[in-house]
């Protein structure tokens, strides 16, 4: 089935080039099915980009999705177009008072900041404290994994002594956990971040389980017990591309960064970098919504309050 999403959304037409089943607005108003209603609260600074990788994931199901784009009203995009933001985004004012099946929190470059100097940090608390009566499911994906653990449980980050940024092997410490369920005993997730998590820290939080990690990269997802909220310390969701463009964008900007650990072939930037962690990147998401959104949410959203 396919995901819904505005009218010249840009990820749109990239997406119908790839053979992905986009609907309009008006389709998907005239079937006869209650589609999944998802949040993307974008804290990337590449809106569009983020956008496209999401959507891309998120068609990879038989569900309809009906999918909403949100940002913070206290921070203003410098990489993205205003005509862009006003005409997909919605700030949270504009939807505290709807349910959703699923939202989907991203990762932002702030995390060497602490979290009480992040611009937009109060009102990403108060969306936060939102979701535990209006959203069914919450993904947290890298920094804001960081964030929501930190929101909900006290759990804190630490300072890396380098960059972790590299494409890592995982492997799942409960492998029948629903979150992991199809997945390689060992399967590569990328990582692009210069802070972390202790293992011990979430081990004294009986609400929480460490459900996969990677004995270089650490904790990699973190699942509330009652299967409420997942927390992912990657990027899953990164397009074989990203993280040399990163590399390249922080090389020319003279930085001192190292060539992403396991990326290029031969350790060689001259070559192409394969992506090695698309499959695993569609069960993450298929998973996410087959067996903690869709199998699990009201049929009535009201019944969420």
């Amino acid at each position: 089935m396919p995901i819904k999403i505005p009218v010249g959304l840009p990820a749109g037409e990239i997406l119908e080039r790839e053979n992905i089943f986009v609907m309009s607005d008006f389709r998907a108003e005239h079937q006869d099915i209650r589609p999944l209603k998802i949040a993307v609260l974008n804290l990337m600074p590449t809106k569009i980009t983020t956008e496209t990788q999401l959507i891309r994931l998120l068609s990879n199901s038989s569900l309809q999705i009906e999918f909403t784009l949100l940002q913070t009203a206290t921070h203003r995009s410098k990489h993205t177009s205003a005509e862009h933001m006003a005409a997909f985004y919605k700030n949270f004012d504009d939807i505290r008072n709807t349910n959703f099946d699923g939202l989907i929190i991203t990762g932002a470059p702030v995390e060497s900041m602490d979290f009480s100097e992040v611009t937009y940090w109060e009102e990403l608390c108060d969306i936060m404290e939102w979701s535990k009566t209006h959203v069914f499911s919450t993904l947290h994906i890298c920094w804001a994994a960081q964030a929501g653990l930190n929101y909900h449980y006290g759990v804190p980050k630490y300072p890396l002594d380098k960059k972790m940024f590299g494409v890592y092997p995982h492997y799942a410490l409960d492998p029948n956990h629903p979150i992991v369920r199809g997945f390689d005993e060992i399967f590569l997730a990328p990582h692009s971040r210069h802070t972390g998590l202790r293992e011990e820290d979430i081990e004294k939080v009986s609400a929480l389980e460490v459900v996969a990690k990677s004995d270089i990269a650490g904790p990699y997802i973190i699942a509330a017990r009652n299967s409420r909220m997942l927390f992912v310390t990657g990027h899953s969701e990164y397009d074989g591309e990203t993280l040399a463009n990163e590399y390249f964008r922080d090389k020319n900007k003279g930085l001192d960064i190292d060539v992403p650990y396991n990326y290029f072939p031969d350790n060689d930037p001259t070559k192409r970098p394969p992506n090695l962690w698309r499959g695993h990147a569609n069960l993450l998401f298929s998973n996410w919504l087959n067996y903690f959104v869709y199998q699990n949410t009201p049929y009535d959203l009201a019944d969420l309050s």
